[in-house]
């Protein structure tokens, strides 16, 4: 396939449909080109699922530094993180994968599938019927009567059911093979229990079991933080993931934690002095593991550091005095500017951002100030970190680059003025 294969095809669309819309062209001539440009839709919206999966399969927009293949397609296509979400959810759906010895599985929801495919049921429809299908109702239903609703659902939508109409269709139907609902009797469980297992390579494994007023605390909190549409492979977990870690990094940022030690809860990085000197190309965590080059300067960006320098067998040299770094009013200057994530399209909260150095603190030495700095929340902040993507201020506004494969011209986005 050649460079701009796609875009040449798209021109010749562009072109017939421009041709339909002259005067001379008969009525019935520009009809036949709109439902032409109808089937022609489906079957690019069926292709370009089929592209998403692809690049999935493949670690392409892990590979550019994105954990997660949708956000990669937002910031590619400049989609709402929701749709980008929606469209990595169905091409796990409807798109055949592969188990790792690399034999083939047939999709998800088969029958919706092969409608897809022979642009007989559009994306919109697609979409109605896989949310539908991953409801709680419709986690309730026995496996065989699910496959059902599945290729009725699927009837419905080939025989014109539009989007509106068939999830209606979906609810009801759910709604009758799931009568009883969630069962009411809970047996009594275990008392709650979690336990922390470290790595000795570093970071670890999490497992617990919690009752029921206690799970849905936890997962209450979480949802909150996360997507609750499962995504393509794990990306619900790392959704999940991340979401816990907001939260643990928020309490240590904000709430009233019991002092450990005499002093409040904080995470040491231990840098020893030849890597000090040679510009931090490693850390220790108190808890075991190596940060990379990339996650030390994304943790100094926004952290209290206490410099402790290490002499070649380990001993502190010099302990410095803890510093926030930076002080509090210059970080409520930069919150009264950003207001939120400054990156497009992102609007968490200032108490769930970073402080992101635009020229590095230890690297570039980049200035701790308002012309220097901007929110991010931790996925944008990881995002510049490692995707290649630049931040700048302009203006007294923070913008951001993109990389060359998500726009070759790099144009600066920002997020729109705000008028108040």
């Amino acid at each position: 396939m050649s460079e701009g294969s796609v875009a040449i095809a798209a021109t010749e669309l562009v072109a017939a449909m421009r041709a339909a819309c002259d005067p001379a062209t008969s009525e019935s001539e520009a009809i036949v080109a709109l439902r032409e440009y109808g089937e022609t839709i489906r079957r690019m919206e069926y292709q370009s699922i089929r592209l998403i999966s692809a690049l999935d399969r493949r670690g392409t927009f892990h590979q550019l530094g994105y954990r997660r293949t949708a956000d990669a397609i937002a910031d590619l296509l400049g989609w709402d993180r929701a749709v980008a979400h929606r469209r990595a959810r169905v091409a796990a759906d409807v798109i055949s994968q592969h188990t790792p010895d690399g034999q083939p599985l047939p999709p998800k929801l088969q029958a919706t599938a092969a409608g897809f495919e022979a642009a007989k049921v559009d994306l919109a429809r697609v979409e109605v019927i896989a949310t539908a299908l991953h409801s709680g109702p419709a986690s309730r239903v026995a496996p065989a009567d699910w496959a059902v609703a599945e290729q009725q659902l699927a009837g419905y939508a080939t025989a014109g059911a539009r989007p509106a109409e068939l999830r209606l269709l979906a609810q009801q139907l759910i709604g009758l093979l799931d009568q009883d609902g969630p069962d009411p009797d809970q047996p009594e469980g275990k008392p709650n229990s979690l336990r922390l297992i470290p790595r000795h390579e570093g970071g670890g494994l999490i497992r617990g079991e919690l009752d029921a007023a206690g799970f849905a605390t936890v997962a209450t909190a979480i949802d909150a933080l996360s997507t609750p549409q499962p995504e393509v492979r794990l990306g619900l977990d790392e959704r999940q993931a991340d979401a816990l870690i907001d939260l643990c990094r928020f309490s240590l940022d904000h709430a009233d934690l019991p002092d450990t030690g005499g002093e409040r809860p904080h995470l040491n990085v231990t840098v020893p002095l030849a890597e000090l000197e040679s510009r931090a190309r490693a850390a220790l965590l108190d808890h075991g593991g190596i940060l990379t080059p990339a996650q030390l300067r994304m943790l100094a960006c926004d952290a209290c550091v206490v410099p402790a320098v290490l002499g070649g067998v380990g001993q502190p040299l010099d302990l410095g005095r803890a510093r926030r770094n930076p002080t509090a009013a210059v970080r409520r200057a930069v919150v009264i500017r950003d207001r939120c994530c400054a990156f497009p399209g992102c609007n968490r909260p200032p108490a769930w951002c970073d402080i992101h150095h635009v020229r590095e603190w230890a690297k570039e030495h980049g200035e701790t100030n308002p012309n220097n700095l901007t929110l991010l929340c931790r996925a944008h902040h990881r995002l510049c970190h490692q995707s290649g993507w630049q931040a700048q201020i302009r203006d007294g506004t923070p913008e951001f680059i993109p990389p060359k494969w998500i726009d070759p011209s790099q144009s600066p986005r920002r997020k729109p003025a705000r008028q108040i």
